[in-house]
């Protein structure tokens, strides 16, 4: 039944199909290509005009006590989050007696860990002179605060172990003093305990000068961090190259552009669901594909190739129109000035049998805009159309799009062609042509495609008997028994029937 069959390959279908996705990005190239250019355009004019400020940078080693062979850069990270404070901020600024507030200051430096033990400190200012200056200062501002806090840490530890030794000595003088009066007695016990105290007294005198030596080397803190952090690259100013910059930021700006229109490309087709290819155009009208013309020629010597096919369009057609006994029509979705191309083509071809006539219902003014030339078929609006003789050949030229007037479609020709532009009307709105055309009971006969995809490989034939394709002119016609339609393997959705009451569904 026609009605499972439609069923069946509507549930088939992929809910996104990466090639029509690619085609449709494919052909959206003007959009992601200009895109593109404008992030190019504008990355290198933002390195005109947005200049870098002045910089200045310089590089400290930097000891820690903590340092390991495994370190992941912890202590270095730690270190560029203490540059940016107020404490080393103002003290830098009040070695350079400057007015700025800390907070601001911070705005115009940063640092960065090149290593476990390197950090780069880049300071910007108003001119090369003051961006050193500052980079100077800071890097002057940081040492004498890391120097401190490991000053600091030394003399805590020196005071614990003084503590400590004090302790000691309070001990050794209670040791001392035991064995002062235990020295007056005598006896097997005694004896046993005076030596534990002269063992006593030799463990805490040991441990004493142990702490006094560790006291001493910690007053002076650790001598190799204090030598060990220094700066090992003066400041210097950056010099900056405009070609470079403007080149690094062109081709961020190309990127940033070609990604951002290769989106809006591809979500735009998805939403739109606007049917590229032959075979979705075919499918959603219920038409074969009969014809394909360029919109425009790709190259210069493409021209003769799109001449070539607008004759062999012309004189397919022209052999419909002679053997057709029902007045005809071209309608056009989205490509008006081509449309208009064709019919003028079609009438100086059959002008030579006899008068022509195209009657124009085209809302633009396409048709009833053209200059006649010598051999040009008479142009009449669609209104005094009935007015001419009926000895005259004529060819109606109307649109499809949306706003059009369905009624009015039949008056211009009760068999059709459908002249449709790739890409523009929505499948949507395909099968509302279709379904409108099929209720004024106008037969499509084929479908010419406009400005078809280059790269397309789909089969834009439906198989749906030839009493309408134009392959089928002349051919003998014989319908199923029992069938209200031919047989399809591709069925559109808005040819879909419900069988009659005394047919049974199978």
């Amino acid at each position: 039944m026609t009605t499972s069959t439609t069923s069946e390959s509507s549930a088939a279908a992929p809910l996104l199909d990466l090639h029509v996705l690619v085609v449709a990005v494919r052909r959206r190239r003007r959009l992601w290509g200009s895109l593109a250019l404008i992030g190019l355009l504008l990355g290198a004019a933002l390195a005109i005009l947005l200049p870098p400020p002045p910089t200045a940078v310089v590089k400290l080693l930097v000891a820690h006590r903590e340092d390991q062979p495994n370190d992941p850069g912890t202590l270095i990270r730690t270190d560029v989050e203490l540059l940016r404070t107020t404490r080393i901020a103002g003290q830098a600024l009040r070695s350079l007696k400057s007015p700025v507030k800390p907070e601001d200051f911070m705005k115009d430096y940063e640092g960065a860990g090149l290593t476990n033990n390197v950090l780069q400190i880049s300071a910007t200012g108003d001119d090369d002179a003051e961006a050193v200056a500052r980079a100077g200062a800071l890097a002057d501002a940081f040492i004498a605060d890391h120097l401190n806090r490991i000053q600091g840490a030394a003399d805590a530890e020196a005071k614990a172990l003084l503590d400590q030794r004090d302790r000691m000595r309070e001990e050794l003088a209670q040791v001392n003093k035991s064995i002062a009066d235990g020295s007056s007695e005598s006896g097997p016990k005694t004896s046993a305990d005076s030596e534990s105290l002269y063992a006593r007294r030799a463990e805490l005198t040991s441990r004493i000068a142990d702490f006094d030596q560790r006291a001493a080397e910690a007053r002076i803190g650790t001598p190799h961090l204090i030598a060990g952090t220094q700066i090992v690259d003066a400041p210097r100013a950056v010099r900056h190259s405009l070609l470079k910059t403007a080149a690094v930021n062109a081709a961020i700006g190309l990127a940033l552009g070609l990604a951002l229109g290769l989106a809006v490309a591809a979500v735009g087709s998805v939403v739109a669901d606007r049917p590229v290819l032959r075979r979705d155009i075919a499918a959603n009208l219920g038409a074969s594909v009969v014809a394909e013309l360029p919109r425009r020629p790709s190259r210069l010597w493409g021209r003769r190739r799109i001449l070539a096919a607008r004759e062999r369009l012309t004189t397919s057609l022209a052999r419909t129109l002679r053997g057709s006994a029902e007045p005809m029509s071209l309608l056009e979705l989205g490509c008006a000035r081509s449309t208009s191309d064709i019919a003028l083509d079609l009438g100086r071809a059959l002008t030579a049998d006899g008068p022509m006539v195209l009657v124009d219902g085209l809302p633009g003014t396409e048709l009833a805009g053209h200059r006649p030339e010598p051999g040009d078929p008479v142009v009449v609006s669609s209104g005094r159309a009935a007015a001419g003789s009926h000895q005259e050949r004529r060819l109606g030229v109307g649109s499809v799009a949306p706003g059009t007037a369905w009624t009015d479609l039949r008056h211009l020709g009760t068999r059709t062609v459908l002249v449709v532009r790739a890409g523009h009307g929505s499948a949507a709105w395909l099968h509302t042509v279709a379904r409108q055309l099929a209720e004024q009971r106008i037969a499509v006969i084929g479908v010419v495609l406009i400005d078809p995809d280059a790269r397309d490989r789909t089969d834009g034939t439906l198989w749906d008997g030839p009493q309408t394709a134009l392959r089928g002119q002349g051919e003998p016609q014989a319908r199923p028994s029992g069938a209200g339609r031919w047989r399809t393997e591709r069925v559109p959705m808005w040819a879909a029937r419900v069988p009659d009451n005394d047919q049974e569904v199978r």
